[in-house]
């Protein structure tokens, strides 16, 4: 069994030869070893064996976005384009950090967001919300929608699954409309927003969701039976919210995406980092194919094989080794973290079961225990007979 094989068999449900496992971001296509950019974290040497090891023994999910065309002058004030809307300046202080400084009008009120990016870390730290109060709110729903003009780049798509020939296969990946309230606000301000102006949360949560579902049933239309990531759930999730929250913010709006997915072949993978415990009967209830990463406790409050016994037979389960043992845990006791989720994951009945961490290293450096981690994750997987 090829390693597409193995996969496409885990999401229907069918009969493999071996648990399939993923290295989630890494995919040994996107990382790219001679790539000379300062923030370029992988021509690091250390990355070398890992990406290797990657592309060569991984059954690979590529997470791709979906260019989507918007017409020739885009006028909503959708999170992914706030670039094509407003203006970014960009400068660096002595320690050569990045800093990016988006200024948006809108009206007589200005809005402005920062970020800063180091070199020898792998992501961007947002030091300035765009949306700061329910003024900054107001003012951006004020902003005109933009008439849709539907249309998709479906090259980006095919030609990743072209270079992964029967290695792996594509994951499209999508924001919710929960996502892109908390790109804009933070999340201290979202959960304000969410508890003491709910309506006008919602009014926020649709304008986006109506950008989102539109472009979701149009995507899954054009491209069937495609796997599918859906993040942005975890920030409706304890302790900061109750379950109800989860239904009243997250069913209300995610539900509509998964149904379109589903409805055109595919497969809705819901990424929900925390605690789940208490809403696993509501993510169920949206009809999704799978979720990850499952951490386990004291990350998590779920045990692997509870999730497998309820919900098994409804979901694909991916992940529930967590990034932190794989940097810092001695491999001999790592090692029966691997054996226990193999076990907990395909135990009983159910759909199939992706061991897989719930990150990767965002470091410049590699260390020798981490590379042997991941290398000890290969090996037991190919290895485990149930024994």
């Amino acid at each position: 069994m090829n390693r597409k094989e193995r996969l496409t068999a885990t999401l229907l449900g069918k009969q493999v030869d071996r648990s399939a496992v993923s290295f989630y971001e890494l995919n040994g296509i996107d990382e790219d070893p001679y790539d000379d950019s300062p923030f370029n974290i992988y021509s690091h040497p250390s990355w070398k064996s890992l990406i290797n090891l990657t592309r060569e023994k991984t059954d690979r999910i590529v997470m791709r976005n979906v260019p989507y065309s918007m017409g020739p002058h885009i006028k909503i004030p959708y999170w992914s384009h706030l670039k094509d809307i407003g203006r970014t300046d960009v400068s660096f202080d002595n320690n050569g950090s990045r800093f990016m400084t988006l200024t948006l009008q809108t009206g007589c009120r200005t809005l402005t967001s920062r970020t800063r990016q180091d070199r020898d870390v792998n992501t961007v730290w947002t030091l300035e919300y765009l949306l700061k109060d329910v003024n900054d709110i107001r003012a951006w729903l004020e902003m005109p929608v933009f008439e849709y003009s539907d249309g998709i780049d479906l090259s980006y798509i095919t030609e990743t699954e072209r270079l992964l020939a029967d290695s792996g296969i594509v994951m499209i990946d999508t924001p919710d409309p929960v996502c892109c309230a908390v790109e804009l606000l933070g999340f201290e301000t979202m959960m304000l927003m969410a508890t003491l102006e709910s309506k006008l949360f919602h009014q926020l949560l649709q304008r986006f969701a109506s950008v989102l579902h539109h472009q979701t049933d149009y995507i899954s239309q054009a491209l069937p039976g495609r796997l599918w990531r859906i993040y942005g759930p975890e920030a409706m999730t304890a302790p900061y919210f109750r379950p109800k929250h989860f239904r009243e913010y997250i069913v209300k709006y995610d539900a509509p995406m998964i149904h379109a997915i589903e409805r055109n072949g595919g497969y809705a993978r819901i990424h929900c980092h925390g605690k789940v415990k208490d809403i696993l009967d509501d993510i169920v209830s949206m009809g999704c194919s799978g979720i990850d990463p499952l951490e386990p406790p004291p990350q998590g409050d779920v045990d692997l094989w509870y999730v497998r016994q309820k919900y098994g037979e409804q979901l694909v389960l991916f992940g529930n080794l967590e990034i932190a043992d794989i940097e810092n845990m001695p491999t001999l006791e790592f090692e029966k973290r691997i054996i226990n989720a193999i076990k907990q994951g395909t135990c009983g009945k159910g759909r199939g079961f992706v061991l897989m961490p719930s990150a990767c290293p965002y470091g410049r450096v590699v260390s020798d225990l981490t590379l042997r981690n991941y290398e000890t994750i290969i090996e037991i997987a190919e290895s485990y007979s149930g024994n």
